[in-house]
């Protein structure tokens, strides 16, 4: 599995699900809108979850191959993935601000990922049940709107996911006005220094890491 970063809460993931014959299916988290400031992501797409209907986290348009949407709670399954999404608060007002989002966990080769998408407050004891045992936790850490440095920090606690990737924080061209990653690096104390371009795991690789924090570089 290959994870990629473009910035905000958006990734690309491409899996080999078993049972496809090796074939990969690519699968997008958030793709952003231009009115963001950052370039919107494009390419093929077989799969998009889409946690918030607001401009940084929808822009389907800018993919192609027709990819199937997932864009509420419900369970799911599809070209060899399946997931569940979880509906939130999507932000820390009682969602008076943003309405609600949906947690969506995905499962592919074997390895279980959970993105937060715009999560604004603590999770509650259903939705933790929902989400379950995590490899790779997507989580929000400089949104004003959505949880804090020190929530993030907490809730990342409260899952044990075994990688931790950073998302929707200060970078280059945001016209969002977002906190950079060095507050949630202070909380959780486990930052590396350098970034990568790319994150490519397998489950046998990752079986004894926990709350290990990986920073990808946007593409």
């Amino acid at each position: 599995m290959i994870i990629q970063y473009y910035g905000l809460s958006c990734f690309k993931v491409t899996t080999k699900p078993e049972g496809r014959g090796g074939a990969d299916v690519i699968i997008f988290f958030s793709p952003f809108d231009k009115v963001t400031g950052l370039r919107p992501p494009q390419g093929a797409a077989d799969i998009v979850f889409i946690p918030h209907h607001s401009p940084a986290f929808n822009n389907v348009a800018s993919l192609k191959n027709d990819p199937k949407i997932f864009d509420m709670p419900g369970e799911y399954a599809i070209n060899g993935v399946s997931a569940i999404g979880t509906q939130a608060l999507a932000d820390h007002d009682n969602g008076s601000q943003r309405g609600n989002t949906t947690i969506f966990t995905v499962q592919s080769e074997g390895l279980t990922l959970c993105h937060l998408g715009a999560l604004g407050t603590d999770l509650n004891a259903e939705q933790f049940d929902h989400i379950g045992d995590i490899d790779v936790l997507f989580v929000p850490i400089g949104d004003n709107i959505g949880i804090t440095a020190k929530m993030a920090e907490k809730v990342c606690r409260s899952i044990q996911p075994r990688i931790i990737i950073p998302m929707h924080y200060k970078i280059k061209g945001i016209k969002e006005v977002l906190n950079d990653k060095k507050d949630f690096c202070a909380e959780i104390g486990s930052c590396p220094k350098e970034s990568l371009q790319k994150l490519t795991i397998k489950k046998k690789d990752i079986e004894e890491k926990t709350m290990e924090v990986t920073l990808l570089d946007t593409i």
